[in-house]
Order: structure tokens, then C-alpha cells, then sequence
């Protein structure tokens, strides 16, 4: 006889994921582009089927990998959570990235306080995003895989929300991409979930260099 095992989310987990990673939660995750505005400007990115190859490369060769990776890494708490910040921390490729994920991590921290016990203990007063969504979503027993999930999923949705406001993508179109994008969302939340941070790097020059550029913009909208 087969026997076929499911593990379900908990609801509390899931209103916690969806709480915690929803734009409206106090980050200011809406302010930052992550060198998407660059590629906009710039005439990387003109159209839909642009924007998912941009998007999917980040997400199975770029920044969106390697902070699932982390995220991983700080949830299992295998090494420890202070040492993985440490090199989420290094890992940032230009002064704006850095300053994106400390303050959104900060703010992450800070706004989930009443989820966590005791929060302040944190070794860094600089931590990076997806280390602190790890750190916390395992405080709270919440399952790594869909802690990974919702992460991933909040970045694609967060840069198709930033190409509305940067390029002529409709609502609609959007919605398309974001549909299309799932079996990506989903593979590399495996693949995360199974690597340790000697995984960990990246092959998306291009999107770095856009990133690292950004900041000489003469008119922005985003701070990255």
C-alpha cells in the first residue's frame, strides 16, 4: 500500500506570509527598483516579454537566487544567523543595493516585533532583507518552503509593479506576467530550499551593472 503524505499551511502561517509580505506592510519595499529603472531607461526593457526575461534571470542567476539562498540559510539556522548576515551583507553589489536591503531589513524587523519575542537581541543593528525574513519566519515554525515561496513571489510581484509605474505595461499584462511566472517561482524555491550558502552566485553582469548605475540617473523615481 502507497501512503501519500501532505503537510498543509497553517492559517496562522499563511496570514502571517501574506500579512508580512504584502505591499502594504510598513518596509517601503515600493520605493526601491533594484536597477529595474535603469533597465527601463536605458532601453534594456521595452516591452512584457522583456521584462519576464529580466525578471526570470534574477531569479535563477541573479540577486533573487542568491537572497532565496540566504533566506534558506537563516531559517535552517545550520551556521549561524549573525555569520550568514555577515556575507548577505558583502554580497551587496553597490551602495544601493546595500542600502536597500539593511533598510528594508531594518524595517522588517522593526514592523514584526509582535510576532517575534525577542527581537532586539539581533547581533547587527545592519541586517539584510532576506536574512531577517529567514530569521523570523522561523521564530514563528512557519514552514521554509513557503516562507521561500512567498518571499520570491513578492519580488516578482514588487518588480511588475515598479514596470507599471516605468514602461507602457498594462494592468492586464501584468497580471499575464505574473501567472506566467510561477513554475519559476516555484523551481527555485526547491532549489533554494535544497543549497547552502557554498551555492551561493550569480551570472547577471548586466543587471548589476544596471543597479550599480542607477544612482547617476539624472531624473528617478525609485531609490535603486
Amino acid at each position: 500500500m502507497r501512503i501519500t503524505c501532505i503537510i498543509i499551511m497553517s492559517n496562522t502561517s499563511l496570514i502571517r506570509l501574506m500579512t508580512w509580505l504584502s505591499p502594504a506592510f510598513p518596509i517601503g519595499g515600493f520605493a526601491w527598483s533594484n536597477g529595474l529603472e535603469t533597465a527601463c531607461q536605458n532601453g534594456s526593457i521595452k516591452d512584457a516579454a522583456d521584462l519576464r526575461n529580466w525578471i526570470t534571470t534574477g531569479q535563477k542567476q541573479g540577486s533573487a537566487r542568491n537572497d532565496a539562498i540566504l533566506l534558506a540559510a537563516a531559517h535552517k539556522g545550520i551556521v549561524a544567523v549573525t555569520e550568514v548576515n555577515e556575507l548577505a551583507l558583502a554580497l551587496a553589489g553597490s551602495a544601493e543595493r546595500y542600502q536597500e536591503t539593511t533598510e528594508l531589513g531594518r524595517s522588517f524587523l522593526n514592523a514584526t516585533q509582535p510576532w517575534t519575542n525577542d527581537p532586539t537581541n539581533f547581533a547587527s543593528n545592519s541586517i539584510a532583507f532576506p536574512v531577517s525574513i529567514g530569521w523570523v519566519s522561523a521564530q514563528n515554525n512557519i514552514l521554509l518552503n513557503d516562507t521561500l515561496l512567498a518571499f520570491l513571489q513578492s519580488m516578482v510581484s514588487n518588480q511588475i509593479q515598479a514596470a507599471l509605474r516605468l514602461m507602457r505595461l498594462g494592468q492586464q499584462a501584468g497580471v499575464e506576467l505574473s501567472a506566467s511566472l510561477e513554475p519559476i517561482i516555484l523551481e527555485q524555491a526547491r532549489v533554494a530550499e535544497q543549497s547552502t550558502l557554498d551555492d551561493i552566485g550569480s551570472c547577471s553582469l548586466l543587471m548589476d551593472v544596471a543597479s550599480i548605475k542607477h544612482e547617476y540617473l539624472h531624473s528617478r523615481i525609485f531609490r535603486s
